[in-house]
């Protein structure tokens, strides 16, 4: 699923940035899952979660804005801040910000369960 001027290697690297920049800023529960084995739109996916409406947004720029940095284009932007829940598809990439609510209320970890875990940061 790798964009056609990066490696697999590069997208898996791009995710780690990901992370590693939502640590610095205090996300909470953040796990990288390797899914290209067992999904069809994307390689990586990225959840994480913030502790209020204003760190879900800030959380999601700031990542939006790194991955850009690194190399890959936003293909889609869903949700907001203010419902809990910000989803950023970067194709190679997918990235859920979640407020603790929704993510409790969704469970999306669940549903990705077979996905390899690459990384926790609780």
């Amino acid at each position: 699923m790798a964009d056609q001027f990066s490696t697999a290697l590069d997208i898996a690297s791009i995710a780690r940035n990901a992370i590693e920049l939502a640590s610095d800023k205090q996300a909470q529960n953040i796990v990288l899952l390797d899914v290209k084995d067992i999904s069809s739109f994307t390689d990586y996916m990225i959840m994480l979660s913030g502790s209020s409406t204003r760190q879900v947004q800030s959380l999601g720029n700031d990542i939006a804005e790194k991955i850009k940095k690194d190399g890959l284009h936003l293909h889609h932007q869903e949700g907001s801040s203010n419902s809990g829940w910000v989803l950023l598809d970067f194709g190679d990439i997918v990235v859920n910000v979640f407020s603790e609510e929704q993510r409790n209320f969704y469970k999306l970890e669940e549903v990705w369960r077979t996905g390899r875990e690459l990384v926790r940061i609780q």
